[in-house]
């Protein structure tokens, strides 16, 4: 490439001439300039991505933006999330002097430097999961508070889990500034391994790229050469230096390095050839061995020292290692550096200008020797004040001693996971299994050590993934496989809704069969499958009941019980509320009170499905405030979601939008919001007669939510069938209902409202399948005989309205008039006005008078709520049934405002919707709503484009 403008070419000594990277250097400048975005830089070790990185952030950095960067190694010592903690402990020059927001106190205790700008760290708890989302929470919030800042991660190939599921949810919701800059080796990555994991999809509105480095060609090492050698620099070199390297720039540049020390010697006569013809195979391990045949024995003892230490080291090290007297020993480093052998970095440690480098330097240390010099290494670092554990781990396995070496792993393992270190401490688990023909004890021991570690981290998806490779260990034992198997059943059905972990969760029943208090878990949890039906989960439960009745374990006893409560809540069988007043609100053991939690939240859930909305409040707000205080977040996650939820049944949609998104960003590797954000939205846009985007979003949430959380599933299938119904394609409707009807025969849930009765009913109806909408009508009559369900009945009365609408109209009213009263005395206006709408519609089969008040009953709700396309269908019925009054000749006249429909049709445009969605939306023809359309843009004054933001403006100056 050509040098940049405004940059200064290479001084003697310093980095050679920048070359060949021009697109690359392009690209990555302009990603990062449009945050929010993630870039990942890829390549081969010794291809330039830490070059190109530093040439990019160097502009950045001139252009005043804070750039924040954290290393990856291969023997870090323990420190939770290090990479991404040393970059933030650069960052005190851009944080804000306003202060911090309150997450980033958890910050406190890994940033020490900068502690006394941070808000106080929050109180700590005993479950490493919330103490791990707390501090995820807080990176972000901290990155958020800095602005435009840019984080750079290299070599990703070494990341730890718990870094790389930090950076992995980060990137899922990136701050609004932030740039995310992440390089990795593809040869030690493996073409096969996303750096991110298989999770990471870019997300929609976070730009960026990916950048491959390839290598470079031969005209680029020329320019190099040149910027080196100046005019010595011929064709011929370059050709040389290209045979040599391949093209790979680290080979290239070593070559320059030692061409320009011997030409100081012996000149630049023939340098060409003298390259050609070098005694020395090709590549870098030939350049640097030349460059360390040419070095003292001072200099070649420090250098082997530095090889086998294998990390950044001090001097005072590098001399013991070395076995040199203090002058010697400077000598030879100084001559070492002077070589360009090795290189000085920014907390005055020595090390290989790069790990290929070090990777050649060892490889020519002889055998005796580098043995000796491991020893001597563990010597050393076994009488440091903290000694570095994992070092010592790798130096006894390089000695060959298997028992010292397990010995030490095990220690560093106990170290990295008492630090809160899990990436660290997962890593050297996974050396020990790796392990052949270990002892089937410390197998399975290490193997229940690294699932526990795995299951304090917040991305449920890759918590999966890891206990599924450890499952695939067969050298087991069966005690430890059921244990594992447990919590990758616990997962897979909480918290990825996945159909299968109940079957993970029945094998790990049999396996735990000598464990009665572990196996009652996995029973306990199997209660709590809806998709098994009633009477095979009530058998589970008496189970779990029956394991835990001599045991001494607290804890599950109190989730025992709390499933028992869960269960009968949500039955439809008659409750005594008072029951959840015998949950401990009180207790040494917070894990009690965190099964209180969960209890409560489960019973006001099987509540507001019920239709008892005014129970099922104060107890999630009694459950939410409880979460907080014994440390829950993933709890109060699901607490907060089903408290919207709640918002929504109420039809209080104000600002929902916003608060949706809100609570998704601060979960991202939750599923469970995301599938309520996805119901709400749907909901949303076809109450606004934006039927195609309530498809998607009704689409989205059956896609996500699987057959696992039955009730949401059928909420999902609900809504869909009403919007292909809405639609005019009765078939897709049918299709849609089928499905989730034969699942709610299956599950038994006829008492939680879903919609889906009422909505698989009229799909019948509409597809001239009488006789399957009265069996559903009498399959849910029977199921609801003698049952507490004011939802699920007012359903199942909107239904037998449905089937009886045209034959005898004036039952049908009556049905939908109780509907109507039923949904009132429960508090969901949405429900409330549909089914006045459906009472109006039957009651206009004899008497279009009578339809006046229930009529006017919805629109003054669907008014209230906002809900555009069903306020215009209302109004289209009136005007059908001529209710409505003609408008004069001398109409209200609206100037330069907007009329009431123009407004609908504004606030339509804003939502992206085609004028023929709009006319659908809004019962209009084609030509009115061109009409429509042509008066909004002009009073207001702006374009299809612009039109959110100008009806916005407007409505700020009503």
């Amino acid at each position: 490439m050509q040098r940049v403008a405004g940059r200064t070419p290479a001084s003697p000594g310093g980095p050679l001439r920048f070359v060949g990277r021009e697109r690359e250097f392009d690209l990555l400048l302009s990603a990062v300039r449009h945050p929010p975005a993630v870039v990942l830089v890829e390549g081969e070790a010794g291809i330039g991505k830490s070059r190109l990185i530093a040439e990019a952030t160097a502009v950045l950095a001139g252009e005043g933006r804070p750039v924040l960067v954290g290393f990856c190694h291969p023997l870090r010592e323990p420190l939770p999330y290090g990479p991404v903690v040393d970059a933030l402990g650069r960052a005190g020059a851009w944080l804000p002097a306003g202060g911090l927001p309150p997450a980033t106190g958890a910050l406190a205790p890994l940033l020490p430097d900068l502690a006394d700008r941070l808000p106080p760290p929050p109180p700590p708890t005993d479950d490493p999961r919330t103490e791990r989302l707390r501090v995820i929470q807080g990176v972000r919030s901290l990155l958020a508070a800095i602005g435009e800042a840019v984080l750079v991660v290299e070599d990703l190939h070494w990341v730890d889990e718990a870094t790389r599921e930090l950076l992995l949810l980060l990137a899922r919701d990136l701050p609004p500034h932030l740039s995310l800059v992440l390089s990795y080796r593809t040869d030690a990555a493996g073409t096969h391994t996303p750096v991110l994991g298989s999770a990471y999809r870019r997300p929609p509105g976070i730009g960026g790229a990916v950048i491959p480095l390839s290598r470079l060609g031969e005209s680029d090492l020329h320019d190099l050469a040149t910027d080196s050698l100046g005019f010595h620099a011929t064709p011929a070199l370059a050709a040389t230096l290209f045979a040599r390297s391949e093209g790979l720039p680290l080979v290239a540049e070593e070559d320059l390095i030692t061409l320009a020390e011997h030409s100081r010697t012996h000149g630049f006569e023939g340098i060409a050839g003298r390259l050609r013809n070098a005694d020395v195979p090709r590549g870098l391990r030939e350049a640097l061995t030349e460059r360390l045949a040419g070095l003292s024995p001072d200099g070649v003892a420090v250098t082997a020292a530095a090889a086998v230490l294998a990390v950044p080291a001090t001097q005072e090290l590098l001399t013991a290692v070395a076995g040199l007297q203090e002058e010697r020993a400077e000598r030879g480093l100084v001559e070492a550096l002077d070589a360009s052998v090795l290189r000085e970095d920014d907390g005055g440690r020595y090390a290989f200008r790069h790990v290929l480098a070090q990777q050649v330097a060892y490889g020519y240390v002889h055998g005796p020797r580098r043995n000796h010099l491991h020893q001597r290494t563990l010597d050393e670092l076994r009488q440091q004040p903290t000694p570095p554990l994992v070092q010592i781990a790798h130096h006894t396995r390089a000695l060959g001693d298997r028992a010292a070496w397990l010995q030490a792993a095990e220690q560093a393992v106990d170290h990295a996971t008492e630090v809160g270190d899990t990436g660290t401490a997962e890593a050297l688990i996974g050396q020990i299994l790796d392990e052949p023909d270990l002892d089937p004890e410390v197998r399975s021991r290490t193997a229940l050590a690294l699932a526990r570690l795995a299951a304090h981290g917040v991305d449920p998806a890759a918590y999966a993934r890891r206990l599924r490779r450890i499952l695939a260990d067969p050298q087991l034992s069966r005690a430890a496989r059921g244990e594992i198997r447990f919590g990758l059943g616990l997962v897979m059905f909480n918290e990825l809704t996945d159909t299968a972990g109940a079957e993970e969760l029945e094998k790990a029943v049999e396996e735990l069969s000598e464990d009665p208090v572990r196996a009652a878990r996995a029973m306990s949890t199997l209660a709590l499958d809806e998709r098994q039906g009633q009477e095979t989960a009530r058998a589970w439960q008496q189970r779990a009941e029956r394991s835990v009745e001599k045991a001494a374990d607290e804890v599950v006893k109190a989730m025992v019980r709390g499933d028992r409560l869960t269960l009968r809540a949500r039955s439809g069988e008659p409750f005594d509320w008072s029951l959840t007043d015998a949950l401990p609100r009180r207790s040494d053991d917070p894990d009690i009170l965190r099964q209180t939690v969960r209890a409560l939240h489960n019973v006001a859930d099987g509540a507001l499905e019920l239709g008892h909305d005014r129970r099922a409040v104060p107890l999630l707000e009694e459950a939410r405030d409880l979460a907080r205080r014994v440390g829950h977040p993933l709890a109060e996650c699901y607490i907060a979601v089903t408290l919207l939820r709640a918002e929504v049944l109420a039809g209080r949609w104000e600002a929902l939008e916003e608060r949706f998104a809100d609570i998704v960003a601060a979960y991202p590797a939750m599923t469970y919001p995301r599938i309520e954000q996805a119901l709400f939205l749907g909901r949303l846009a076809a109450a606004g007669g934006r039927r195609a985007q309530a498809l998607e979003h009704f689409t989205t949430a059956a896609g996500e939510v699987q057959r696992r959380a039955v009730a949401t599933a059928l909420r999902a299938a609900a809504g869909l069938t009403a919007v292909h119904l809405a639609q005019g394609d009765p078939s897709l409707a049918q299709a849609a209902a089928g499905k989730a009807v034969d699942l709610l025969r299956l599950s038994g849930t006829w008492p939680k409202a879903t919609g889906l009765v009422p909505a698989a009913v009229e799909a019948a109806l509409a597809c001239d399948d009488r006789g399957a909408a009265e069996q559903l009508v009498e399959d849910a009559t029977q199921a609801l005989a003698g049952k507490d369900t004011p939802a699920a009945t007012a359903e199942l009365h909107l239904a037998r309205g449905l089937l009886t609408m045209h034959a005898e109209p004036s039952r049908a009213a009556d049905h939908f008039a109780a509907a109507q009263h039923l949904w009132q005395d429960i508090d969901r206006p949405y429900e409330t006005a549909l089914a006045a709408e459906h009472r109006a519609r039957a009651v206009a089969e004899t008497d279009p008078a009578e339809a006046a008040r229930p009529l006017a009953q919805a629109t003054a709700a669907f008014t209230a709520l906002g809900a555009a396309g069903d306020l215009a269908r209302v109004d289209h019925l009136a005007r059908h049934l001529g209710l409505t009054r003609p408008e004069s000749v001398g109409r209200r006249g609206y100037g330069s405002r907007l009329s009431p429909r123009e407004r609908q049709v504004a606030e339509l445009l804003a939502q992206n919707a085609t004028n023929q969605q709009i006319a659908e939306a809004l019962f209009l023809s084609p030509r009115t709503v061109e009409q429509h359309v042509a008066n909004a843009l002009r009073k207001l004054g702006t374009t299809r484009k612009n039109i959110g933001a100008k009806l916005s403006e407007d409505e700020a100056a009503d």
